[in-house]
């Protein structure tokens, strides 16, 4: 039987909830999940660092198996190609309208009716479950055989954002990644894969040792084209701001939760013709990207061993235990 796990609110245990398969509508899906993995803003929901509506089915770092399609109206992919039984995809974490002033301005994750996955109430719209919903609006995109499940379920989140931070920083040679998480690491190795020279830094000196494995190198340079802050935290932006060469780019994407405000000098950005981005989520466009960079490389990077453990579905909390007590990359969760 279809379960789902559901989130009642922080600190109470996942709710397992056993539900009949969806009949896809006019251009809907429903995916048989092979893996979910955790990210660290599921965590934060997880825990009550950070408040989000309830019930919810957690997880928006997905890979599945197309399961039913609507016959008359299919969901398309990309490219416009109808999705077929039997497809392996991911999907881009939110659903936009595909019309309002965001949508037709290249940032559809801003839509004025936007959804998210894994944070949208109201049925299995979540990684914690054997089946997603895929509603109208979402971007998916068909996968390669051979990229394992623990690759291609971080597409999602990850991996894409990387992609939207290289695509906002424009040509580049060199690149500062502050935060060696899967986003930093992400954005490592698809920078180095086109050629840029990137430096990482991290506090954590495991971390910072891993990013040698997806390109980062040793030396610094007195400044750089970009720096890409990853961490979230304040002083690591503070610090970037001085690490960026006159004309260059600092891009923000490690910012999801509330930080302490930094001290910015308005003469110094204008002086330094600085441009200071913010990137939240992605377009589709990037979404892509980042499945043609990791069909091209998820040999050469090491992406697949960032899963450290994966745990079945009905074990979903252990998942979580382990995650806040080992800290590591990411953690898998398997229906089935």
């Amino acid at each position: 039987m279809p379960t789902a796990l559901y989130l009642d609110g922080p600190g109470k245990p996942l709710r397992a909830e056993a539900f009949e398969l969806p009949t896809p509508g006019p251009g809907e899906a429903v995916v048989r999940i092979t893996l979910c993995t955790l990210c660290g803003s599921d965590l934060h929901t997880y825990s009550g660092r950070r408040e989000e509506p309830t019930p919810v089915v957690l997880g928006h770092e997905m890979v599945g198996v197309v399961d039913r399609v609507n016959e008359a109206e299919p969901l398309k992919d990309v490219h416009g190609e109808p999705l077929q039984i039997g497809d392996r995809i991911t999907w881009s974490v939110i659903g936009a309208c595909g019309r309002c002033f965001c949508c037709t301005h290249d940032l559809p994750q801003k839509c004025d009716t936007l959804f998210k996955y894994g944070k949208k109430t109201g049925g299995p719209f979540g990684g914690l479950s054997t089946h997603c919903h895929l509603l109208p609006g979402t971007a998916a995109v068909k996968l390669p055989a051979d990229v394992p499940d623990e690759a291609a379920a971080p597409l999602m989140c990850a991996t894409a954002t990387a992609a939207a931070c290289l695509r906002a920083a424009g040509p580049i040679a060199t690149l500062l990644v502050t935060g060696a998480g899967l986003l930093g690491l992400s954005a490592c190795a698809m920078a180095t894969a086109a050629g840029v020279r990137v430096v990482v830094c991290d506090r954590d000196d495991g971390r910072l040792a891993l990013s040698h494995r997806f390109g980062a190198t040793d030396g610094w340079p007195e400044r750089v084209d970009a720096v890409f802050e990853m961490s979230g935290a304040a002083d690591p932006t503070k610090f970037a701001l001085g690490q960026v060469r006159t004309g260059g780019t600092l891009v923000l994407a490690g910012s999801v939760l509330p930080t302490p405000p930094i001290e910015l000098h308005p003469e110094e950005v204008v002086r330094r013709c600085l441009r200071i981005v913010g990137v939240h989520n992605y377009t589709p466009a990037d979404l892509l990207t980042a499945v043609r960079f990791m069909a091209d490389h998820h040999r050469r990077f090491p992406f697949a061993e960032m899963v450290s453990k994966v745990f079945p579905l009905e074990q979903a909390e252990d998942a979580f235990v382990f995650a806040e007590r080992e800290k590591p990359i990411r953690v898998g969760v398997r229906p089935g």
